[in-house]
């Protein structure tokens, strides 16, 4: 995959997931836009890049629970580790069907 697709991909799930830590924890801009981030080099890496051989699913199970683990003490040494873990549970939930359904309508 190109640069430019992995550039799209971060900028969708920053349309998405900084709204929802904005409104879930009052988050900062740069807090909420800090979290994806960190994360979504490596996600998009496992799981597009790797060259892992295992199935689509565990690439995408494994880098998302990875994703949702660093964002949850990203922002669980602030607010606290259960509303941590609950918004990045939510706003990785979130982009992540919204991606899906993106790439099913639009390829």
């Amino acid at each position: 995959m190109s640069a430019a697709a992995w550039a799209r991909a971060f900028a969708f799930t920053q349309l998405v997931e900084v709204p929802i830590y904005r409104y879930g924890l009052r988050a900062p801009w740069w807090r909420a836009f800090g979290a994806s981030a960190i994360t979504h080099p490596i996600v998009w890496l496992v799981v597009v890049e790797s060259g892992w051989s295992a199935s689509w699913s565990v690439r995408v199970a494994s880098a998302e629970a990875f994703a949702i683990a660093v964002e949850a003490v990203w922002f669980g040494v602030t607010w606290g580790a259960r509303r941590g873990l609950l918004w990045s549970v939510i706003a990785n939930a979130t982009s992540f069907g919204l991606g899906l359904l993106s790439y099913r309508w639009f390829g």
